[in-house]
């Protein structure tokens, strides 16, 4: 009675699976097992059933008690290797597709997903190389091939989310391992990912917190545990040196920050603010060069980072590079249009325009705040080191370029001796429009030893 019951169950069943009503059709399949559990049959279409609703794992444990009940059972097999593949599983899904193989040798069904296992073990073998040699990109393409055949297996979405976090794509390592974990809250692999996202995104505390959770659940998980360890580690050193900063104890703060540079050099937008910062320790020790390498290192790691940027411009502003600064504060400004950035892109421009001029403070060798007195006193010492009477003697090409410096010092002082032009020559304002470098009506008559030099400049 029970097993012509479970016959109508099954017939049942089977109507539904034909219209694709298929969790209708699990309904009367299950009440068919219930009726005769013995028979293989109703496991390997429920089995078939579970598969179409991609319930992988119970389709999987259908087809093993099917083929328990009967070994013969060549349609069991074939579904538990096609269960095995979802699930990620080559070799095993091998072995069952093989033992079809064995019932019927020319099944092509077999053959063909035979060597679609093969090809799925190829492409793991590939994609564990690829992690070993840091080739981060290879493995996501290989696991998204992977994925188009192991479409249930989240051993491989957890390995591309990892992967994808380490190249720094985070809301799609994010938005992976979320759905892993909304099927499966417990799931350590993927409470790993989440955490080394936040890890990465400089959400150290947080990036903790779901480390910490993932050796919960799994106490042997190597990654997490290392992951955890580090991000405790790189959080203390950076704090260290925030506070040796802030208590201005520049050199203990710039040996910090180059010890939280070492923990870690995944983690890149951590050690793209470190780098920052030591940059600004580094300008706190006059140490420029240095300065200008670590914020260049930052933009590396984040060429957004705007606050390297703007650290980089000014030291190379202190160091006279002007084209470098206006760079770097047309890309600043270009990023965040603020009163305070176009000011400081007009003022590296105004210094870069000044710096392609003569700079007649050097020609006179005084500084830039030098007094009139001064200035007058370095004229007079450059005229005479440079007055042609005094090389004379010398071949025609020293003549020559004594001749030429003894113009531009006479330039030199007729421009910063008279306080209009030097106000325009200090503002980076052309002197064309002023009459240029006349000079009528400055002149300089002085005693110097044997001979009287009188200058005048026309």
């Amino acid at each position: 009675m029970y097993a012509n019951q479970a016959e109508v169950f099954k017939e049942q069943g089977n109507v539904f699976y034909s219209q694709k009503a298929y969790s209708d059709a699990f309904n009367c399949y299950t009440k068919a097992i219930d009726a005769w559990p013995k028979n293989a049959s109703y496991y390997g279409n429920r089995a078939a059933t579970l598969m179409m609703l991609s319930r992988f794992r119970e389709a999987l444990e259908d087809s093993q008690q099917a083929v328990r009940l009967d070994d013969f059972f060549m349609k069991g097999h074939l579904r538990e290797g096609k269960c095995h593949l979802s699930l990620g599983n080559a070799k095993a899904a091998s072995r069952c597709f093989k033992k079809v193989l064995e019932l019927e040798p020319s099944n092509r069904e077999a053959k063909q997903e035979n060597k679609t296992a093969e090809n799925l073990m190829e492409l793991e073998k590939m994609a564990n190389f690829g992690f070993e040699k840091r080739d981060f990109r290879k493995v996501v393409f290989c696991m998204d091939r992977a994925l188009a055949v192991a479409s249930a297996c989240h051993r491989f979405k957890i390995f591309k989310a990892e992967c994808l976090a380490l190249l720094g794509r985070y809301p799609e390592a994010q938005s992976v391992a979320s759905d892993i974990l909304r099927l499966d809250s417990t799931n350590a692999d993927a409470l790993y990912v989440r955490g080394l996202c936040l890890y990465y995104e400089d959400c150290i505390d947080k990036a903790v917190q779901f480390f910490i959770q993932a050796l919960r659940m799994a106490p042997d998980h190597e990654k997490a545990r290392l992951a955890c360890r580090n991000a405790k580690a790189l959080k203390a050193k950076k704090d260290e040196g925030n506070q040796a900063f802030k208590k201005f104890n520049f050199e203990a703060a710039y040996q910090l920050y180059t010890e939280a540079l070492a923990i870690d050099p995944n983690n890149i937008k951590t050690n793209a603010k470190l780098y920052c910062n030591r940059a600004t320790a580094g300008a706190k020790l006059n140490k420029v060069n240095q300065t200008i390498e670590d914020c260049t290192n930052a933009i590396k790691l984040d060429d957004t980072y705007i606050k390297a940027y703007l650290r980089r411009a000014q030291s190379y502003m202190d160091t006279e590079q002007y084209e470098e600064a206006v760079r770097d504060y047309e890309k600043v400004y270009q990023t965040e249009k603020t009163s305070e950035h176009k000011h400081l892109l007009k003022t590296a421009q105004l210094e870069l325009k000044k710096s392609k001029r003569k700079d007649y403070y050097k020609v006179l060798g005084v500084a830039k705040n030098a007094t009139e007195d001064e200035i007058k006193k370095a004229y007079r010492k450059r005229a005479l080191m440079h007055h042609p009477d005094r090389h004379s003697s010398a071949t025609a090409e020293v003549q020559k370029e004594e001749e030429k410096k003894f113009k531009e010092v006479g330039e030199a002082f007729t421009v910063l001796s008279d306080p209009k032009k030097k106000i325009r020559y200090d503002n980076g304002h052309d002197l064309d429009d002023d009459g240029g470098f006349s000079g009528r009506g400055n002149s300089v008559f002085f005693n110097s030893g044997p001979g009287n030099f009188f200058f005048q400049f026309g």
